[in-house]
């Protein structure tokens, strides 16, 4: 059975640090592709940050580039994402994806909500 749990959102203030965690499990991990994902009411679910499985190169959204960083332990099997410098535009639900053997799994959603 394949899980991706989720972790680590809150609530935080404009400028704070959240670190958010999948722990993932029941696939091949060290051949998975895996993503960071958010989503807010009314809207498709964009895709925030992606981190490969063959050399760990990752690539970002626009809109975090520079804040947010996206990394993996491929002996944890957890991938994390580090957002620095939030905004309240990045208040979302962010769920973690993940991408193995030509199938994909997203996990639950952690929610991150950024407000004064």
């Amino acid at each position: 059975q394949v899980q991706l749990v989720e972790s680590g959102g809150g609530l935080v203030q404009p400028g704070g640090s959240l670190r958010l965690s999948c722990a993932v499990s029941g696939l091949p991990f060290n051949s998975a592709t895996m993503s960071w994902y958010r989503q807010t009411p009314g809207k498709s679910r964009e895709l925030v940050a992606i981190i490969t499985w063959l050399d760990s190169t990752t690539s970002y959204a626009d809109s975090v580039k520079g804040r947010f960083t996206i990394s993996r332990d491929n002996a944890k099997h957890t991938v994390d994402l580090q957002m620095n410098n939030l905004k309240p535009e990045d208040t979302a639900m962010y769920y973690c994806y993940a991408v193995a053997l030509q199938k994909s799994y997203w996990g639950q959603g952690t929610q991150v909500t950024v407000s004064s």
